[in-house]
């Protein structure tokens, strides 16, 4: 990097903040181009677009229109007790895709679930996994969030809520720490007058049909769901399942995919994987950006290069049984999953964006209320930053890219 990154590096060190630079990708016979120690595939970039700050744990990423958002949980416990700061909220931050920060939310609680909702332009979040557990819609230009609390309450599995996606127009919500013999694993919510409406997709118990290929085939099995987590709905690029609703049960470790999830009776294919997986992207189209957040290391990292179409990628965590701190390929046909992007702290939520790669990004420092640049452009609105006080956030440039949405767990 010429004379100007060496001088935002300069500052971002005068400010006190931890950075990653961002990775140049290597042509020609190079194995792996890096980020602060991780590694992907030859003919794969990974750099770092935002690090480092005052806030932390960073989780969910959706998109919305065209720009990122990022729940940011600030080590709030999983039942809502403070973090050891003191702090009890957590922090959902929206981005340009020239990877400047725009506005920030404020929630109360441990923010686990973030969706887009396009058709009411508006995101939906979940906070508190574990119990005393509620919603949030945010509406960008809004101020302020819109809080629901749950009915019925106490929520009949006894736990918190976690991952959203919107199927179909229905916001299914992940029934996460379940701590009932059978409760509902997903629910159904209608929003109103304040509060959120719950009703059953399906519980805990529910009988699938075996996804993994071999001698078990086929065969029905009864579920016994206990760690419900992050959710998707399957791309049409998808080989397998596209179009389902998929639940990720992480501790598990089995995605249940769900035909018909918003009719009387959804059909439940359940495929078992080969180690805990939080969120999974499909890669719809050949050139694109793969989006991942590291909660152990605080930062959110982008991955470019030429994809797939339909290959499934899992972030798999560090308290994963097998190859933790990574991002896999997911054999939709076995489960199994195959390190893809390498030496990572614990990713947790991973998004795909299609579109243009362009080139890697250069880093820019923002001061407090100034004007962001980043990737060659500039945006002139006013921002709020991952940082407080005087610390600066190093961000990075996107690349331009079309609506889609995302989701996860801890």
């Amino acid at each position: 990097m010429g004379g100007s990154g060496s001088l935002m590096r300069r500052c971002a060190v005068a400010a006190g903040l931890s950075v990653t630079a961002g990775a140049i990708a290597i042509g020609g016979g190079a194995a792996a181009v890096a980020a602060g120690g991780s590694t992907v595939p030859s003919g794969f970039s990974i750099s770092t677009l935002a690090a480092g700050g005052s806030l932390s744990k960073p989780d969910d990423i959706t998109q919305l229109g065209n720009h990122l958002f990022v729940s940011l949980q600030n080590g709030v416990g999983a039942k809502g007790e403070p973090a050891p700061g003191g702090s009890r909220t957590s922090t959902v931050q929206e981005f340009t895709l020239a990877g400047a920060p725009v506005a920030r939310w404020i929630l109360t609680g441990k923010c686990d679930g973030l969706s887009a909702d396009p058709a009411n332009n508006r995101l939906i979040a979940t906070v508190n996994e574990d119990a005393n557990s509620s919603l949030y819609t945010i509406s960008p230009g809004s101020a302020r969030p819109t809080h629901y609390t749950y009915s019925p309450s106490p929520l009949p599995h006894k736990g918190g809520t976690d991952a959203i996606s919107i199927v179909h127009g229905q916001i299914l919500i992940a029934a996460s720490a379940p701590n009932a013999a059978t409760g509902p694993a997903v629910y159904r919510a209608q929003l109103a007058g304040g509060t959120a409406a719950l009703t059953p997709v399906f519980t805990d118990t529910s009988v699938a049909t075996t996804a993994n290929s071999g001698a078990n085939n086929g065969r029905t099995e009864k579920l016994a769901l206990t760690d419900p987590d992050s959710s998707e709905v399957v791309p049409s690029s998808s080989p397998r399942f596209a179009g389902d609703f998929v639940l990720d049960a992480q501790g598990d470790k089995e995605l249940v995919f769900t035909g018909n999830a918003t009719g009387s009776k959804p059909s439940l294919s359940v495929l078992h994987t080969s180690t805990e997986v939080n969120d999974t992207a499909w890669a719809s189209a050949r050139q694109g950006t793969l989006y991942v957040t590291d909660n152990a290391s605080n930062s959110l990292l982008a991955i470019r290069g030429t994809f797939s179409p339909g290959t499934a990628y899992s972030a798999v965590p560090k308290d994963s049984s097998r190859n933790p701190g990574t991002v896999g390929t997911l054999n939709l046909k076995t489960g199994t999953v195959t390190p893809f992007a390498t030496g990572l702290g614990s990713p947790a939520g991973v998004l795909f964006v299609p579109g243009p790669t362009g080139g890697a990004p250069q880093l820019s420092a923002v001061p407090a209320g100034g004007v962001a640049t980043g990737g060659g452009s500039t945006s002139r609105t006013p921002v709020s930053l991952l940082t407080t006080g005087s610390a600066l956030l190093l961000v990075a440039g996107a690349v331009a890219a079309t609506g889609r949405t995302r989701l996860r767990r801890r």
